[in-house]
């Protein structure tokens, strides 16, 4: 299965899913391309040391369904049939959403439902949670609400703050996306209503 990752920083969950497929824990897949809305995002260089295809695709003040358009094609172009968002800070349109339907994964800091949007981990030490952790699920149309695949639960420290608790949830980020891309490309699930069953158990 191709796979095309989104990001627009670090990329440090895009390494983890390049590695998984070189380490053989994704098997029977390959990174078709990594493309950043960002010229400067650090994950590019890593992407590159790793012999991945790198695009850059800037929003240059179009609108966003324009821009998507243009991602779509290069996607589309390499036969991608998987697409991972990976620190991808931009809000997909419909029309994307469409073109890869069911077919776009991405990891959130927090167990969806709870804490969708940005600043998660701030979230939840605010709230005062005593658990919190990370989340893989299919995009739709609307913010961190489409089906989940897979979550680990990470507990809250009382001594916490975001950057540590951030960093506890992202050593979990890591090994979830790839254990729930494996299980996409090894056909393993299926979609029942907002429910993602195992096939196979």
């Amino acid at each position: 299965m191709k796979i095309g990752i989104l990001i627009s920083g670090r990329g440090s969950n895009m390494v983890a899913l390049v590695e998984g497929v070189e380490s053989g824990q994704i098997p029977n897949a390959e990174i078709a391309v990594v493309i950043s809305d960002k010229p400067d995002a650090a994950g590019l260089q890593k992407a590159e040391e790793h012999g991945v295809e790198t695009l850059t695709i800037e929003r240059r003040g179009r609108k966003r369904a324009e821009h998507d358009a243009e991602i779509v094609a290069e996607l589309k172009r390499r036969n991608v049939e998987l697409v991972c968002l990976a620190g991808y800070l931009r809000l997909l349109s419909p029309a994307f959403v469409k073109a890869f339907r069911n077919k776009i994964v991405n990891v959130h800091p927090s167990l969806l439902p709870a804490f969708p949007g940005l600043d998660a981990q701030r979230q939840a030490i605010e709230y005062g949670v005593k658990f919190t952790g990370c989340t893989v699920h299919f995009v739709d149309e609307n913010l961190d609400s489409g089906a989940i695949i897979a979550q680990t639960v990470v507990p809250v420290l009382g001594n916490d703050t975001e950057e540590t608790l951030s960093a506890r949830i992202l050593e979990q980020e890591h090994r979830l996306y790839i254990e729930a891309v494996a299980k996409i490309v090894a056909d393993n699930y299926a979609i029942q209503g907002r429910r993602v069953v195992a096939k196979n158990g």
